[in-house]
């Protein structure tokens, strides 16, 4: 099991005033994969994962919980999280789940049912958190390779708040743009350590 650590309260904003983008991929592979296929990954891609010096052991194991991969020196990292079904954030798991569950039932169409489907089956959430002030064109770009590396990895559907749910084709299938009933439940209670 990964590493415990301290859960406080995070809204879309801290006391500086800065805003966070939450992303998120619903996986219904029952373990995630290493880290070190993320960056293998990033780096076939032609992207320069910039991480914190780890023992490497770290990067290969896959019980891991958060860590801070940067896309550019002179950025702030984008955050990833990998909140389990048990264990760490297993509350904040099924706060998600049981949130964005019953927010896509509301819909009652065939694409906001199948997005419906993964986030039931899912057994982990990979969340991103951008800081939006901070962020590039070219942090979007790197927190979208990520997202399809779950993806594609671990058969999830990709949410990116204030937007939706995401078709393996990068095709928004479920708009929730503007959507004040997510803003209820789609703050998740994590804190980078």
């Amino acid at each position: 099991m990964g590493r415990e650590l301290s859960v406080i309260s995070l809204t879309k904003s801290d006391d500086a005033g800065n805003e966070f983008l939450y992303s998120r991929v619903f996986c219904q592979r029952k373990d995630p994969p290493a880290l070190r296929l993320l960056l293998d990954f990033l780096r076939s891609k032609s992207q320069v994962p910039l991480i914190p010096n780890v023992e490497p052991e770290v990067l290969d194991d896959y019980s891991w919980v958060q860590m801070a991969v940067g896309y550019h020196r002179e950025k702030k990292p984008i955050q990833l999280f990998c909140i389990r079904h048990e264990g760490t954030y297993q509350d904040v798991f099924e706060k998600e789940q049981q949130g964005f569950s019953a927010h896509l039932s509301a819909f009652g169409n065939v694409e906001a049912d199948l997005a419906r489907e993964f986030v039931v089956r899912a057994h982990f959430i990979l969340a991103t958190r951008i800081l939006k002030n901070d962020i590039t064109d070219e942090g979007y770009d790197f927190n979208g390779w990520v997202l399809e590396f779950f993806q594609e990895n671990c058969n999830g559907i990709v949410q990116i708040d204030g937007q939706g749910f995401f078709s393996p084709k990068g095709e928004l299938v479920v708009d929730l743009q503007d959507d004040p009933a997510q803003q209820d439940f789609s703050q998740p209670e994590i804190q980078p350590s």
